[in-house]
C-alpha cells in the first residue's frame, strides 16, 4: 500500500519532518493494519528531532499515538477481527516476560525494544526511497494506516469518538498514571504538578480523581492554567517559586504529600524545588523526558533521606495498556475524564512541522493530526 508519511531522515539535527510516499506492507502474523483517524503530537517525537532522545539509524516514521479502525488481520490473530475499533498503545506487552506476570506490563521486555528500528521480528513493514524504515514505538502513526503488532492494539467500544481516543495511547495514560499509580495519591492529599501540557493534564485528571484536596498546577502559559482550572486544579502558579509559596500557606509549612514533575524536557533546575515542595515521607514523581546524556543534578541529599521522601520515576503513567485504557475510555464516556477538552488545534499531516512549532512554542495542550475519513 502506497500512503504518505512523516519521516525523520537525520534525527537529532532539527532538520524536520519531510512528507513523502511511503510503502506499507501486510500484516504478517501476530499483526494488524489499522486504519488510522487521528494521530496525537506528542513531545515524544520531537525528542528524537531534537536529539533528546538518540537515535542510532535512520529513517524512522514518526507518531505513537492514534486509534483507527481494524482493515485487515494477520495469521494468528483471534482477538481482533476487521472492524473493531482500538487505540494504539506506544508501549506493547507480550503478557509473558517476568514484567508483564508481575504485573508491570509497562515495563515489558518486547515494549522496551520501541526505539530498535525494525519489526519485532526484525524486518521493515515500512520502505520508502528504496530502503526499509523504522516505526516509532512499532507504530509509525505519522501515517493514514499502520502495520503493527496486535500485542501493541487495544479494543474500545465504538461510541467512543476516535479522534479523541487517540490520546489515550500515551499522554493520557502517563500523564493520570502519575497520579493514580506511580504517584499513588490519596483522598485529602495537597498535590503538585509542575506542567501541564499533554501529559500534565491528566496528572491533574488523575489526582482529582483519586481526592486530592488541594490540587496545584505549575504552568508558565497562561491558557494551560486556566484549563487546568477546569479539569480540577484547586490553584495555579506561573512558576516554581509562587507554587512553593501557594503549598507553604495550604499546609502549614509542611509540603505536599505528591509533586509530579511533567514538563516536556526535565533539565536539573526542577529538581531541588520539587523536592523542597514534597512533605516528609511524601513521594516526588518524574514522569518528563530528559536528556539522555543528563547526569549531575542538585539536590540536598542529607535533607532528602532524612526526611523519608521517595524520588518515583514512572514509565507510560506505570499503567497497564490493556486494562486501563479501556478504563480511561470508559471514564471519558461518563464525563469524569477530559479528553476533547485536551485538543488545541487540528493539521492535516503535511502540517506537521508547524504542528510540531506550536507545540515548542507552548500554544497547545495537545496537537492532533486529522486523517481523511
Amino acid at each position: 500500500m502506497k500512503i504518505p508519511g512523516a519521516l525523520l531522515w537525520e534525527p537529532g539535527t532539527n532538520s524536520g519532518w519531510t512528507v513523502e510516499e511511503i510503502e506499507l506492507d501486510p500484516p504478517k502474523r501476530g499483526e494488524a493494519t489499522v486504519k488510522l483517524a487521528a494521530s496525537g503530537i506528542c513531545h515524544s517525537d520531537d525528542h528524537l528531532d531534537t536529539g533528546d532522545i538518540p537515535l542510532g539509524w535512520a529513517p524512522i516514521l514518526g507518531g505513537h499515538e492514534g486509534a483507527g479502525v481494524v482493515t485487515e488481520v494477520g495469521e494468528g490473530v483471534d482477538h481482533l477481527e476487521v472492524g473493531d475499533h482500538v487505540v494504539l498503545s506506544f508501549l506493547p506487552s507480550c503478557g509473558k516476560c517476568k514484567m508483564c506476570v508481575s504485573g508491570r506490563a509497562n515495563m515489558c521486555d518486547l515494549g522496551a525494544g520501541v526505539l530498535a528500528g525494525t519489526s519485532p521480528d526484525g524486518t521493515h513493514r515500512i520502505h520508502a526511497r528504496g530502503q526499509g524504515v523504522g516505526a516509532m514505538s512499532y507504530l509509525g502513526t505519522f501515517a493514514p494506516y499502520v502495520t503493527v503488532p496486535t500485542n501493541a492494539l487495544v479494543k474500545i467500544d465504538k461510541d467512543i469518538p476516535l479522534k479523541s481516543a487517540a490520546l489515550i495511547g500515551c499522554g493520557v495514560p502517563t500523564g493520570w498514571g502519575s497520579a493514580v499509580y506511580a504517584g499513588e495519591v490519596t483522598l485529602g492529599d495537597t498535590v503538585v504538578v509542575i506542567g501541564t501540557g499533554g501529559v500534565g493534564m491528566n496528572a491533574v485528571q488523575g489526582a482529582r480523581q483519586k481526592g486530592a484536596k488541594n490540587l496545584i498546577a505549575v504552568e508558565p502559559t497562561e491558557h494551560k492554567r486556566d484549563l487546568a482550572k477546569q479539569l480540577g486544579a484547586t490553584h495555579t502558579a506561573a512558576g516554581l517559586d509562587e507554587a512553593k509559596e501557594i503549598v507553604a500557606h495550604l499546609t502549614n509549612g509542611q509540603g505536599a504529600d505528591v509533586v509530579i514533575i511533567t514538563v516536556g524536557v526535565l533539565t536539573p533546575e526542577f529538581i531541588q524545588p520539587a523536592q523542597e515542595m514534597t512533605h516528609r515521607g511524601g513521594t516526588l514523581v518524574l514522569t518528563s523526558a530528559a536528556p539522555v546524556n543528563q547526569r549531575d543534578i542538585q539536590l540536598d541529599l542529607y535533607t532528602f533521606a532524612m526526611s523519608g521522601k521517595r524520588i518515583q520515576g514512572t514509565l507510560y503513567g506505570t499503567t497497564n495498556a490493556q486494562n486501563d485504557i479501556p478504563l480511561i475510555a470508559d471514564l471519558y464516556r461518563r464525563g469524569e475524564h477530559k479528553l476533547d477538552e485536551l485538543i488545541t488545534q487540528e493539521y492535516r499531516l503535511e502540517d506537521i512541522n508547524q504542528a510540531f512549532q506550536d507545540l515548542r512554542d507552548g500554544k497547545n495542550v495537545r496537537g492532533v493530526i486529522v486523517y481523511d475519513d
